[in-house]
């Protein structure tokens, strides 16, 4: 069977790449693609009213293409205390005040629709008596997750305040640490301001995005920021190229743009498979796992190095599309309803949709779409069967399958290595490929042999020798 070509290195730009990436952030956060980079953009045009440099100007552009990268860090909590669809919640959520009756009733629309009443009952009364704690507990969560991750993605450190500081309002009633005024960095004040404007740009128009600006003008919003976007905002252009394509919203290709060498995209690679592991706590290391297993059995089969890179890659993102699935189905205790399943498969059609944007990472939107197909043709999302699935979608498959099993799940816990194989085993030729799971337990053999020994003796020795390899 032939490979997928490898393409050249070519170069990728900073700006265009975490724009494509930052879909996968509007998803979990239950925005309308594009939520993030179209932030930026308003962003930047009031950065210009205020006579921000360049340098400025590109690092509040970063800031606020990924001022979401901690968001999926509470989404199981938020579930979990609010009994709700964490997509749809968060989605609601921007739109909210934080005048007390909104707030009110948001909870009270929001909490525990599916649950008993008793259960939902319960948890309203535990968010009314404790509502600012978990609030707090909520967003800080989010915000140190994600001014951590920018960190080590080598931003500057007022890329990951603004980060930080994201939901802090003018008047200190904000989250997480209640900052006011000057207090709170700049880029979080242009941050906020430009996520509600096209929140409510796209939901209702721009005369609704002016209203609600002006509303909470000297409450969430610097009075001078606010009168900056009501300049920017009048300037020919600012509303037709947000209402344009994508494409047009990133700036110009200047001589110092920044580019993305090999050892950087890795980086971002890494980076966002740590967001997609973050969602759900049955899923924490899974992508590194899956990353590490594929290399194994590339490395059985001789792959070049260039090649084990690229499959690591296609490893760590494969699962992006998760970010658009509600933790109400990914930490479900119980079986899936149909309803369910049909939400749960959309994941690999996102994968695809999110790598296929980026030039760099395109290529890995056949293994990201297809990772679940299956070699008789049963799988999802498009029924693809043998040699239509490529070889190195089949190597993740393995390796995806193969953590799954022996990780913990909502719905059972881990299984021992030898059973894991033994039912890699028995779906080899109908799911999986028969040469990529002889690979995996060469692979395997290599880090310890008693991994693939004795299924009666399994527990104990998988505890360890996955320790060695996680």
């Amino acid at each position: 069977m032939s490979l997928l070509p490898l393409a050249p290195p070519a170069p990728v730009r900073l700006t265009e790449l975490l724009g494509a990436l930052s879909h996968a952030l509007d998803l979990t956060e239950g925005q309308p693609a594009g939520h993030c980079v179209r932030s930026a953009f308003i962003g930047t045009w009031i950065g210009r009213e205020l006579g921000l440099d360049a340098g400025a100007l590109a690092d509040l552009r970063y800031a606020i293409t990924l001022k979401d990268l901690g968001c999926s860090s509470n989404a199981a909590r938020l579930c979990q205390l609010y009994l709700a669809d964490d997509l749809t919640f968060k989605r609601s959520f921007k739109r909210l005040d934080d005048g007390l009756p909104q707030v009110l009733r948001f909870v009270i629309e929001q909490t525990g629709l599916t649950a008993g009443l008793a259960e939902r009952f319960r948890a309203i009364a535990h968010i009314f008596r404790h509502g600012g704690d978990i609030t707090r507990e909520l967003i800080e969560t989010r915000c140190d997750r994600g001014a951590g991750i920018a960190r080590r993605l080598r931003f500057s450190e007022r890329v990951a305040g603004a980060i930080l500081a994201l939901d802090e309002h003018w008047d200190g009633k904000g989250r997480p640490h209640g900052l006011a005024g000057e207090a709170i960095p700049l880029f979080a004040r242009i941050a906020l301001l430009s996520q509600v404007v096209d929140v409510f740009h796209r939901g209702e128009g721009a005369e609704a995005a002016l209203n609600e600006v002006a509303a909470r003008n000297g409450r969430w919003f610097d009075p001078a920021l606010v009168s900056a976007f009501r300049r920017a905002s009048a300037r020919p252009g600012f509303w037709s190229r947000l209402e344009g394509p994508e494409a047009d919203l990133f700036p110009a290709c200047e001589e110092d743009e920044g580019f993305v060498d090999e050892d950087y995209l890795d980086e971002i690679a890494e980076a966002f498979a740590d967001v997609v592991d973050s969602k759900s706590p049955f899923t924490s290391g899974h992508c590194k796992r899956v990353a590490l297993f594929t290399d194994l059995i590339g490395e059985t089969l001789g792959f070049t190095p260039e090649k084990r890179r690229w499959m690591k890659r296609a490893a760590l993102l494969h699962d992006i599309g998760k970010l658009g699935v509600s933790n109400m189905i990914l930490d479900k205790p119980g079986p899936l309803t149909d309803d369910e399943v049909a939400l749960m498969r959309l994941h690999a059609s996102h994968s695809r949709t999110i790598l296929s944007q980026i030039g760099a990472f395109a290529s890995l939107a056949e293994v990201g779409g297809a990772h679940h197909e299956r070699l008789d043709g049963k799988g999802y999302p498009e029924g693809l069967k043998g040699e239509a699935i490529s070889l190195e979608t089949r190597i993740v498959t393995v390796a995806d399958i193969f953590d799954a099993l022996t990780a913990d799940r909502p719905y059972r816990t881990a299984m021992p290595v030898s059973k894991a194989l033994g039912i890699l085993d028995a779906e080899t030729g109908t799911a999986v490929d028969a040469t990529c799971v002889e690979a995996l337990k060469a692979g395997l053999a290599r880090i310890d042999p008693a991994m693939i020994g004795d299924p009666a003796a399994e527990p104990k020795r998988s505890d360890r020798a996955l320790a060695a390899v996680a």
